[in-house]
């Protein structure tokens, strides 16, 4: 595909979103789909959060759009059968589940097990789709690495791991929506080098949904993207992520996405860690997200975000040098990247709370009067 066909695809995703987020906000409106004012919370009003629906809106639009496009004007697509080893009906489906299941939370809050089962589901059924991490190429020697029938539940537990993290580092208005965008973008950059028509496609209108979703979600956010958007978000940049990769020549090309999403990969890493170590469920709300650090450190809400946005453009541009490039050029990549994220993680103290040896002493026993020691 052309350029400009990317860029009317992108910019078509991105317009649809805007326009949609009203009709979003209507819908969360009338089902009470509401993020109301807590403690753990950084709103100050009720905000709508069905912006799930918008983000997906956009992405449909755009790919009914290019089905036209290539049956009237005769633009090149791989969905066509034959060219991929992807079952998109079965692809289609999992995004409808991993939709579904965010949607239902947004409206009734599903409890942690409802959740995580049906992330699962839609995980299961795009492994079985064909979206699939089942072979690699081998870093020590010539041809492939064959994961065998160890390639489906590699492949589920990364698309639910993907899933949540996109979740986890929804905390702030239009950062989640920034992060992903730019992620996709990273994605998108790489399945054009790599020649993956339908990942470059599927990357560019997820980028384009972000970006025109941040019209109304960045600060002052009047819309959230609720788990409808986030759990949807970070499927779908796994999946598009394994379709540019896992078909690529270089083993190097699978660390793109990782290290594109490497804020809310330390981010998830870390909040786990702290959490086990507090002796709580892994899923518990807390205030020691990088977002929540930044904040205490004095930044607003937008300054915050910007930062966050900057380092993941600078991990995102390094995972691209380390795939493509070679030599001295890759080698820069990854000290950059390293350096950074150790700049961060200590300029941040994230380590504090998975270093600092918690515990309780034991009390000691208050020592009798003398007078009472007479008196006995």
């Amino acid at each position: 595909m052309a350029w400009w066909q990317y860029l009317i695809l992108f910019a078509a995703s991105c317009i649809v979103t805007i326009l949609v987020v009203p009709l979003a906000k209507q819908l969360a409106k009338r089902l009470d789909a509401i993020d109301y004012p807590s403690e753990r919370r950084v709103n100050k009003q009720p905000i709508p959060r069905l912006g799930g629906v918008a983000i997906l809106s956009g992405i449909i639009a755009s790919l009914i759009l290019l089905l036209i496009c290539s049956e009237c004007f005769g633009w090149r697509a791989s969905f066509l059968p034959g060219l991929t080893r992807i079952n998109y009906v079965g692809a289609i489906l999992s995004v409808v589940v991993i939709f579904a299941t965010g949607f239902i939370d947004d409206v009734i809050s599903l409890g942690p097990k409802a959740k995580l089962a049906g992330q699962i589901i839609a995980a299961t059924i795009a492994a079985f789709s064909g979206i699939l991490l089942s072979t690699i190429h081998n870093p020590f020697g010539p041809g492939y690495i064959d994961f065998g029938w160890f390639a489906y539940p590699i492949t589920i537990f990364y698309l639910v791991a993907f899933a949540n993290i996109i979740n986890l580092i929804d905390g702030l208005d239009g950062l989640a929506a920034g992060i992903s965008g730019i992620c996709a973008m990273a994605i998108f950059v790489i399945s054009v080098m790599t020649a993956q028509i339908d990942a470059a496609i599927l990357s560019i209108l997820i980028a384009g949904a972000c970006f025109g979703f941040l019209r109304h979600n960045f600060n002052p956010a009047s819309i959230f993207m609720g788990d409808s958007g986030a759990l949807f978000l970070g499927f779908a940049l796994g999946a598009v992520s394994l379709m540019a990769t896992t078909r690529s020549a270089l083993f190097v090309s699978l660390l793109v996405p990782v290290i594109a999403a490497g804020i809310p990969v330390i981010d998830t890493f870390f909040a786990i860690v702290r959490r086990l170590r507090a002796h709580k469920p892994i899923d518990s709300a807390d205030k020691g997200h990088i977002h929540h650090k930044l904040l205490q450190a004095g930044f607003s809400q937008r300054k915050t975000v910007l930062i966050m946005y900057l380092w993941t453009l600078v991990l995102a541009t390094c995972s691209i040098a380390i795939a493509e490039a070679s030599g001295a050029t890759r080698i820069v990549a990854i000290v950059i990247a390293i350096l950074l994220t150790i700049y961060m993680i200590w300029k941040l103290k994230l380590l504090d709370p998975v270093l600092v040896h918690h515990y309780n002493p034991r009390e000691k026993k208050p020592k009798k009067d003398s007078s009472e020691q007479k008196d006995s």
